[in-house]
């Protein structure tokens, strides 16, 4: 009989224990969520009528004809949406001015009755043909409203508008999205109407029956809207998602359009009752369409960046929108931004470190679900904490001190989103210590903090809402972002530098000369009361990589100047920062330099918020001795001020005045003229 008990003892502890896998915690996601989750970050395309018209909504009554784009070229935005690491392109269909970009039988208000490929063109398409050239999925942006139809707010634009739906979701292959916006109602054209309608946003569109059909058409689609159904509006135009950001929802609380949905919807709910994730959406410009005077606001490499970490950082997808110019290209100065910006990603996340760690866990589930699955790499498999372990941690130990910054984490959130708050230490020799603390992980949770040297690091699940399941970590250690320097002064004639990451040193001259890592460096805010020429760059100087060279003429400060007028908000104008403003109402502004001034020239900023009314484009400069006593200095046009809406330089004959005055002959639209900043040049 003792024979046999070896084998016996033997094929039981071969034989391996079934772990039943952990229990979903709904809502959950649809595969088409799934799938959209893994896409992340892609690209938004705003190029329509409203690129022509200079308008951002336009009001319908926009010929055809206006549409006439000179270089039109989608493959030359797909290789850029390809070449910035993004996987999809969503166009502008139709926006609220109710023109086509495709032929549609349905309409006149089309590219079909444009000059464009001589009425013969079809954009879609040829946007679906760059897409499949490049490897990217195409998504159709459609706005509901319509202000150019005769019909809308009538039960027969509905028909039309489905009508269209059907044309774009069955003529152009596979759609990845259907985005719907939630601008609805308000004055238009309407076929001449020239006239107001509203209608009810929570009914007028049957959304049921409309969502059934887009649903029968691209059953893949994922479906875009503030109450989803299947991926929702971050509440913002910023691109930022939220330190707490859920996927779950109160989908049926929620309606497009409705006016308290950012301050109470937009982050999600813990208690969300379906899966409806959250889209960051942001343009590379102020505004969605393109406009020339917006060349010079596109967003630098470190708004975008910061843009990237708090929103696909914070378990929210990116859409980055790109306002096609009128030649039908996407703009230089942007596709210069948006490539560092895909350089810098790959470079703060090229060397996953935690892959090179011992990762140990204090429970888990079983042998299916070990801790190792956290560094594999496979999206299928995942860490499970184990049936009720509600707070849990997982230590990863180096084999050296090593320097980190970066620590990404990812739920497996197939099963639902459970992680209610978790925290980071790291150990570096002297026990542990805390470094980031958040609330919800979800897709994708990225924390930056700064550069430590540490021999553990340690995630902490504090609070789930059941069992905690980990799908991926990395732990990185991203170079540093080294930027040029933002030069900023004070009235007072106080100089200071920003950058947007510490650990860069910035150099800078007062002579004139090219800056260099011998040049003088920058510890502390410092006074210039003279005018001179300062130059700038910022250098790491442990890699040597340095940022280009600026330059800054530095004039007199204004400290003691004063705007004479009874507004007290005129101080916006001499402050010495161009982001704020003043609008004058007589037209002018005299300032009182305190001291008589020898000057050559003067300098005006006009105003730099997103609209910027009030930009003079016609002037009268004046000087005065006494302020009552005024002379004519130059008289003039800003030449192109419309399109490059920056600091304009006026040089004159040197004359010695105490006052000045700038006056308004004539502003770009007719509004009171606005002043962001008014100095003089005196060197």
């Amino acid at each position: 009989m003792k024979k046999y008990l070896i084998p016996i003892i033997l094929l039981i502890a071969c034989q391996k224990q079934e772990v039943s896998p952990p229990e979903p915690v709904y809502p959950i996601p649809s595969e088409r969520q799934l799938d959209w989750h893994e896409l992340e970050y892609y690209g938004f395309v705003h190029f329509n009528m409203n690129t022509f018209s200079d308008m951002e909504w336009g009001m319908g009554d926009e010929s055809p004809s206006q549409f006439n784009p000179s270089q039109l070229d989608t493959r030359q935005w797909a290789r850029i949406v390809k070449d910035a690491g993004m996987k999809g392109i969503i166009i502008t269909a139709k926006h609220h001015d109710g023109f086509c970009l495709w032929p549609s039988a349905y309409t006149e208000h089309s590219v079909k009755n444009s000059p464009w490929r001589e009425g013969k063109g079809d954009l879609i398409q040829e946007l679906k043909e760059a897409c499949d050239e490049y490897g990217l999925k195409m998504g159709i942006y459609y706005s509901p409203w319509d202000r150019n139809h005769a019909d809308y707010g009538t039960e027969k634009y509905i028909t039309y508008m489905r009508n269209q739906l059907k044309e774009l979701l069955s003529n152009y292959g596979d759609i990845f999205e259907v985005w719907f916006d939630g601008a609805n109602g308000g004055d238009g054209y309407y076929g001449g109407a020239n006239e107001t309608r509203k209608v009810d946003k929570k009914s007028y569109y049957d959304w049921e029956n409309t969502f059934a059909l887009v649903r029968d058409l691209q059953p893949d689609a994922v479906i875009f809207g503030d109450a989803g159904p299947d991926v929702r509006w971050v509440g913002n135009e910023q691109g930022f998602a939220y330190e707490t950001t859920w996927s779950n929802l109160l989908r049926d609380s929620v309606y497009a359009g409705m006016p308290e949905y950012s301050d109470l919807y937009a982050s999600g709910q813990e208690n969300g009752t379906h899966w409806v994730p959250a889209e960051a959406d942001v343009s590379i410009r102020p505004g969605w369409y393109y406009h020339a005077y917006e060349d010079h606001k596109v967003k630098t490499l470190p708004q975008l960046l910061d843009i990237y970490y708090k929103s696909i950082g914070r378990n929210a997808a990116l859409l980055i929108n790109f306002p096609v110019d009128k030649r039908g290209l996407i703009h230089e100065k942007d596709e210069e931004q948006i490539l560092k910006l895909a350089d810098k990603i790959k470079e703060d996340f090229e060397v996953n470190l935690a892959i090179s760690t011992t990762v140990r866990a204090n429970n888990e589930r079983g042998e299916e679900y070990r801790v190792n699955n956290v560094l594999d790499g496979n999206k299928d498999t995942y860490w499970a904490a184990g049936e009720g372990a509600k707070q849990s941690h997982i230590t990863f130990e180096f084999d050296q001190p090593t320097w980190v910054n970066r620590f990404m984490v990812r739920e497996y959130f197939s099963l639902g989103q459970r992680i209610k708050k978790f925290s980071l230490e790291v150990d570096t020799g002297s026990g542990w210590t805390l470094i980031a603390e958040g609330t919800t992980i979800g897709a994708r949770r990225i924390l930056r903090f700064e550069e430590v040297e540490v021999k553990k690091m340690r995630l902490n699940i504090l609070d789930s809402k059941s069992e905690p399941l980990i799908m991926e970590v990395g732990i990185f250690n991203a170079p540093k972002l080294v930027t040029e320097p933002v030069l900023k002064r004070k009235k007072s004639g106080e100089l200071y530098f920003e950058i947007p990451e510490g650990g860069v040193d910035i150099f800078y001259s007062l002579d004139g000369s090219t800056p260099d890592f011998q040049s003088s460096i920058y510890e502390s805010p410092f006074t210039v009361d003279h005018p001179l020429l300062l130059k700038t760059m910022a250098m790491d100087r442990e890699t040597g990589k340095k940022s280009e060279v600026l330059s800054y003429a530095i004039d007199i400060p204004k400290t003691d100047w004063k705007v004479i007028s009874q507004d007290s908000q005129a101080e916006k104008a001499i402050d010495e920062d161009p982001q704020t403003f003043w609008k004058s109402d007589s037209n002018e502004i005299v300032i009182d330099l305190a001291d008589m001034i020898t000057i050559k020239g003067f300098t005006y900023w006009p105003p730099q918020n997103r609209f910027m009314s009030g930009i003079i484009s016609n002037y009268v400069f004046q000087g005065s001795k006494d302020g009552e006593n005024w002379r004519n200095l130059a008289v003039g046009e800003f030449s192109n001020i419309q399109n490059n809406p920056v600091s304009q330089l006026v040089s004159i004959q040197p004359t010695d005045v105490r006052f000045i005055k700038l006056k308004a002959e004539k502003t770009l639209d007719g509004n009171p003229a606005s002043f962001a900043e008014v100095g003089v040049v005196t060197d």
